[in-house]
């Protein structure tokens, strides 16, 4: 059965209303200690070497796009209160958008000829799409690239964020900016596998669904999820001393 968390341009695709075939409760949620600041910025300094579990859509779907990959990154902000890891920050696309409308995502997009690095790319894409300012961000490094099926090569760019931050939403691209508890998305018991077909494939993808303090439902999902199942094995492949 081939697997890829992505959906887009299937008519009538709907990735909230497509069943789930498993939870993912089996593996055991992070402890305390491994959503420590110390213990993320000891794994980012490994994680050059570090081999993800989910490579990506296209690294598992075998598919090649018909332009040459393209160079893109993303920040995964961590907000720290009162010195310890609290939460993660995301973002809803605009509705009214051509590609991910809607959708949940990391600030970040494709590299410019004037960025020299994926960090350049993810901070200057921070600040134009949410506000966050480059010295507000203190970057611990960078995960490994994740393939898309679109043709886009994602690396997350890991930073620490102080708390409470005056978000300037860019109107054009985002709609809502919002915190996920870490400990909620390294719980696995939160990770579901959706199964479609499509061209006669059975295909899967993960979501980690999220309700706020006011009900406000949160379905996050395809690269963004999968991106945050690699962030859950490479803080966990190694345990805190």
């Amino acid at each position: 059965m081939t697997t890829v968390p992505v959906g887009r341009g299937i008519p009538g695709f709907d990735p909230e209303k497509t069943p789930v075939v498993r939870r993912d409760g089996h593996l055991p949620p992070l402890a305390a200690p491994a959503l420590q600041v110390g213990w993320v910025r000891q794994r980012l300094l490994a994680a050059a070497q570090w081999q993800p579990v989910i490579q990506g859509d296209a690294a598992r779907l075998d598919i090649k796009p018909d332009r040459p990959p393209a160079q893109a990154a993303v920040l995964l902000p961590l907000v720290v209160r009162e010195g310890q890891i609290s939460s993660v920050v995301l973002t809803r696309r605009t509705a009214h958008l051509k590609h991910h409308a809607g959708q949940i995502s990391f600030p970040g997009g494709k590299r410019e000829p004037h960025d020299d690095s994926p960090q350049a790319t993810a901070l200057r894409e921070a600040e134009e799409e949410v506000g966050l300012l480059p010295h507000q961000a203190e970057v611990l490094g960078s995960m490994p690239a994740y393939k898309t099926v679109t043709g886009f090569v994602i690396t997350p760019v890991v930073a620490l964020l102080p708390p409470e931050l005056p978000w300037r939403p860019d109107p054009g691209e985002v709609a809502d900016v919002f915190e996920v508890p870490l400990s909620h998305l390294m719980n696995p018991a939160h990770h579901q596998w959706h199964e479609h077909e499509w061209q006669g494939h059975k295909r899967q993808y993960l979501s980690m669904p999220w309700h706020d303090a006011a009900a406000q439902r949160y379905f996050i999902w395809g690269a963004t999820a999968s991106m945050l199942r690699n962030f859950y094995h490479l803080l966990g492949d190694a345990q805190p001393a």
